[in-house]
C-alpha cells in the first residue's frame, strides 16, 4: 500500500480535474472535532481540510467528498478507485 501522503495528494489531483478547489484551513472552532468537508462557496465547490487534522482524517474527508459525484467516465489511478469504492480502508 502506497503512503497516507501519496493517496492524499492524488485525491487533491482527483479534486483538481472535477474543479474542487481544495482548501488546508486552521479551523479555529474549539469544541469541533470536525476534520472539515465539502461545501460550496459562490457556487463552486470547496472541500477544506482541518490543517490540525491527521493525514488519515484529511484522506477520509477527501473520500468522503469525492464520493459525492460522478466519478464513473474518468480515469482514476485503481488504488484509489478501490478507496472510493470502499473495498480498501486507510
Amino acid at each position: 500500500m502506497m503512503n497516507d501522503e501519496i493517496i492524499l495528494s492524488y485525491l487533491e489531483e482527483l479534486a483538481e480535474k472535477l474543479e474542487i478547489l481544495v482548501r488546508d484551513e486552521n479551523i479555529n472552532i474549539e469544541e469541533s472535532s470536525s476534520s472539515g468537508g465539502l461545501c460550496r462557496v459562490e457556487g463552486k465547490h470547496v472541500i477544506i481540510l482541518n490543517s490540525k487534522a491527521l493525514i488519515k482524517e484529511k484522506i477520509q474527508v477527501m473520500i468522503t467528498s469525492l464520493q459525492q459525484f460522478d466519478l464513473g467516465g474518468m480515469y482514476i489511478k485503481p488504488v484509489i478507485r478501490e478507496l472510493l469504492e470502499g473495498s480498501v480502508q486507510v
